[in-house]
């Protein structure tokens, strides 16, 4: 026997031992999520090893497919097997812009479900939305400290969930950091963020004014505000200057898409899923040149930054592979504490 079939042999035998495969599956909630799941430093292990797998082409993982219930909205599924990590699931997500100030529900939503890989029966079924709020701001900051190591000033555009995540994040990867910059629409979630970081980020967070000031001031900048087809760009071209690194997490919603346009290095985490998204219409000024894949630079097939004036964009959507490596670890804390609820199938 290979020691890869091995590995799912012993795998098997492990959940054999604490779930009744193919009988019943685990239900896991938002709060098991977070009191089980991997910690930032943990996170910031396991999204690495799942890029650097990626970069590698050590995975399966078709781009995302979706419907559309209204022309602001999305529901994606994303399947991915990674075989390094013994991790198989889909995650099925949706995002409503509206919800926050409409409903007072959160702008993203999603169930996870997790596949045991030797026999393919579901073995749980878990909240995908504090999964996704991890490894989103642990891929950005991953990929600012390859990109812009020295970075004394990050600024973050949006104050919602990922907001407050990319700031903790960002201090545990960029040690060189002297200040976070913010800026949100609304004044009450940039106050909101403040409140939730004080005990974690130890250095200044500063309320912008305005995204200009950012722009002057950050040499590292990421967006996490809402992912529509025409770009907002709030962040004017001319206001962006050379040696930036730029890391969206919502296309090129935020950002005046001539900055992509005209960036030394433009970088994905995949290039399959920001091709299909511009078939769908959200890059109306035509995609960027794809010079690599975040997983690739991370795992040193292809440089980063060469000189101090490169303007870079590293635009990260999301990949399935990094929801499925933590889905993993959550299922193994959760079944190590006995937490979950076990449902019939």
């Amino acid at each position: 026997m290979d020691a890869h079939l091995q590995a799912l042999e012993d795998e098997h035998a492990w959940l054999a031992g604490r779930i009744n495969i193919g009988k019943e599956f685990l239900y896991l909630s938002r709060r098991d999520c977070m009191a089980c799941g991997p910690d930032m430093d943990e996170t910031l292990f396991i999204v690495r090893r799942a890029l650097i797998s990626h970069g590698k082409k050590e995975y399966e993982m078709p781009a995302k497919i979706g419907v559309h219930p209204f022309s602001d909205v999305f529901f994606h599924a994303m399947p991915a097997y990674l075989p390094t990590m013994k991790a198989c699931g889909c995650k099925w997500i949706g995002c409503y812009p509206d919800n926050p100030v409409k409903y007072g529900l959160p702008q993203t939503t999603s169930l996870l479900v997790f596949n045991e890989i030797l026999t393919g029966c579901p073995v749980c079924v878990m909240d995908g939305t504090w999964i996704t709020a991890m490894r989103t701001p642990a891929v950005t900051s991953l990929a600012a400290a390859e990109l812009h190591p020295g970075a004394k000033r990050f600024g973050m555009f949006g104050c919602g969930v990922q907001g407050v995540e990319h700031v903790r994040f960002i201090t545990k990867t960029l040690a060189k950091l002297e200040a976070v910059y913010i800026y949100d629409v609304r004044p009450e979630a940039m106050d909101n963020l403040c409140e939730l970081v004080k005990d974690d980020v130890k250095i200044p967070v500063i309320k912008a004014a305005g995204p200009e000031e950012i722009a002057a001031n950050c040499d590292v900048m990421s967006s996490a505000t809402v992912i529509v087809r025409e770009p907002v760009a709030a962040v004017k071209d001319e206001w962006v200057g050379r040696g930036k690194t730029i890391l969206p997490c919502d296309l090129n919603t935020f950002w005046d898409p001539k900055t992509q346009l005209k960036a030394d290095k433009y970088i994905v985490d995949s290039a399959e899923e920001h091709e299909l998204f511009a078939q769908m219409g959200y890059f109306p000024g035509g995609l960027p040149n794809v010079y690599a894949q975040t997983g690739e630079v991370l795992a040193g097939l292809a440089a980063g930054r060469e000189s101090d004036d490169e303007l870079i964009v590293c635009s990260n959507i999301g990949m399935s592979v990094c929801d499925v490596a933590m889905a993993r670890a959550v299922l193994a804390g959760a079944l190590e504490a006995g937490a979950g609820v076990k449902l019939d199938l």
